[in-house]
Parts: C-alpha cells; structure tokens; sequence
C-alpha cells in the first residue's frame, strides 16, 4: 500500500499517503467481496496489463538504445568492474533480499492450484512463470541501471518512470506509473486473498476458531476471515500515521522477511511430505542456503538491520504461540481418549 500511495502521489503530490493507501485497502478488500470469480478475471487482466507495460518499456529502452530517441542518456554496458559492481561483494549480499521481494506473493500459485481444472498442470505453469518472469525482470531492471546511474535513484520514484521521463515523452511516464499501480495493486489484493483463504483453511482444519470458516452470501464469502484481514489493513494503515518514519519502516522490513520465513518453513517441512529426487534435494537445500544468505544481507546494512531483528522477535513469538497451541492440542486429545468406552478383550 506504501508502494501504491508513493506511486499515486506522482500525480497527486498533495493527497496525504494514508488516504490513497486507505483508498486502495478498500478497493482491494472490494475485489474479494465480489467473490472468486471476480478476483480470476481481475488477476489475469492485471497479470496482462503488467507484463504488456514491461515488454512496452523494453521495447522503448531498445529504442533508445539504437539512438531513436532524443534526451536522457544512451545505454551502456559497464566499462570495468566496478561499475558493474559499484559497492563491491558486501552490496551485492545487502541487495540480494530485494530479488528474493521480486517474487513475493509467488505462493498464492500453490492455493490457486487446487481450483485448476487440470491440477496435475501445476508445477509445469510455475516453472514456465518462473522463467518468464526472471527473464523479463532481468532484462528490465538491467536496462534501467544502463539507462541511469544508480546515483539518482530515489525511494520517493520508480526508477522506471523516471528513465522514461528524461527522454521526454508527454505520456509513456504517465501510462507506465499507472501501470506500475495496477502492478501493485494485482500484488496486494493475491496477498489479501491468501491471507484470508489461509485463515479459512486453518479453521476448517481446527487450527483456528471456526467463526472464520462461516460463509455467507451466495458467492460464499468468509465475511469474517475477510473481517480480519480489513482489521490488520487498518491496523497497518493507522501505524502509518502514528510510528515515526523511520520505526514504520523497520516494521515493514521485518514483515518483508517474514515472507522468506515463510518460503524458508515451506522447504523445511517438504522434507517431510515428499520424497525428492537426490535433484531435488540439492534444489531444496540450494534455495535454503540462498534464503538465509538473503536474511542475513539485511545485517550488512545498517537501515536494515533494525528490521531483521524485529522479524526475529516476530518469530521467536510465532514459536513459542505454536509450542503452547501443540501443547494445548496434545491435552485435548488426552481428555477426548480418556472419555472413549474401553473394551475389553
């Protein structure tokens, strides 16, 4: 929602971010409301309108590449090997959990599979997107820093549109930010459903309190797991204005790594619900590695470091929560076995 408000405020600089972040939690929430088959439709036309804006800007940048295009600078390749790697090997390990960001909200391919009508697709579609995306965000992104020094990117733009905005063109920066907000939004409102879609799975397995799992309406909304996930939007929203700057982004750093947590505990617990190929072992022990190594990066920087440690305390709460529900589920089994009739033999 941050991301969102920053990008909208490039054409409403006065609207205070809070209110546009507000304004996009309701719409979101909105598209949920409608039900499933909105939320499809709604995805795969964002899905579209994404990839069309980073192919668009590729083929622009190859443009002016070619020298078509008047303004800004030619892209180039780095001369030598500092200006390929400017801030050296410690650089390279602080931004590496920013790759890993690239591909937040991935999972939801795992909940959306099971609606498929051919499921057994599944692992082949992930791989293709997996491909798709890696080649597409690689070439993007590498175009950008050929096209602009890494100097004069800002937090407050999307490097994007400030590339396009210095060869001059009245409306690609303004069709391409308004991309990069359906972007945005396709991102928050897939985390939104998983999060509430979890929350309905967990309770319809008794791992959460059942009032989430009611349904209402014809399109069968959890109105109440929905509840919730708006409780926690509003929650976010309101500790935007009230945390100083500079604590709200410690926090948002620290729920940005408990994505790769999450991705880190799914790899840990395949072990035990599949048996994988000697491949797949290394694959699954690879993309570990690369997790920790990732968390471990926002240690080297020190506007990150703050948030690694919250997401660690974030996680030490998270265990020790789960280690009393474990105990507190081994005794009702307990008290559900001692109350069966015993037979005798």
């Amino acid at each position: 929602m941050t991301a969102l408000a920053i990008f909208t405020r490039f054409w409403f600089p006065g609207v205070p971010m809070w209110l546009c972040a507000l304004g996009y939690a309701v719409l979101g929430l909105g598209v949920i409301w409608i039900g499933n088959k909105a939320f499809d439709r709604l995805e795969t036309l964002l899905a579209c309108i994404k990839v069309a804006a980073i192919i668009m800007f590729l083929i622009i940048a190859a443009a002016a590449w070619l020298g078509w295009l008047r303004g800004g600078s030619r892209p180039a390749l780095p001369a030598n090997w500092h200006d390929f790697y400017p801030t050296g090997a410690k650089g390279v390990w602080a931004s590496l959990i920013f790759a890993f960001y690239t591909f937040g909200g991935i999972e939801v391919m795992g909940l959306m599979a099971l609606r498929l009508r051919k499921p057994n697709e599944a692992p082949r579609a992930g791989k293709v997107m997996i491909l798709l995306l890696s080649v597409i965000y690689i070439l993007s992104i590498g175009m950008v820093v050929m096209m602009m020094s890494w100097h004069q990117f800002s937090a407050d733009r999307s490097p994007f549109v400030a590339v396009l905005d210095s060869y001059h063109l009245p409306f690609v920066p303004h069709v391409f930010n308004a991309v990069l907000i359906v972007a945005g939004f396709s991102t928050m409102v897939a985390s939104l459903y998983a999060v509430t879609t979890m929350l309905v799975t967990l309770s319809e397995d008794h791992d959460a309190p059942r009032i989430f799992a009611i349904t209402k309406r014809e399109r069968k909304v959890p109105i109440y797991a929905l509840s919730l996930t708006a409780g926690g939007l509003c929650i976010s929203i309101v500790l935007s204005l009230l945390i100083p700057g500079k604590i709200y982004e410690y926090l948002t750093t620290a729920a940005g790594l408990m994505l790769l947590y999450n991705w880190l505990f799914i790899l840990l617990s395949a072990g035990r619900m599949i048996k994988f190929t000697t491949w797949g072992q290394f694959k699954r022990f690879t993309a570990m590695l690369l997790i920790i190594l990732a968390v471990s990066g926002t240690a080297v920087q020190r506007s990150s470091r703050p948030g690694m440690f919250i997401s660690l305390g974030f996680l030490l709460a998270i265990g020790l929560i789960v280690l009393m529900m474990n105990a507190l589920w081994k005794k009702n089994d307990r008290k559900r076995s001692s109350r069966l009739p015993q037979h005798n033999e």
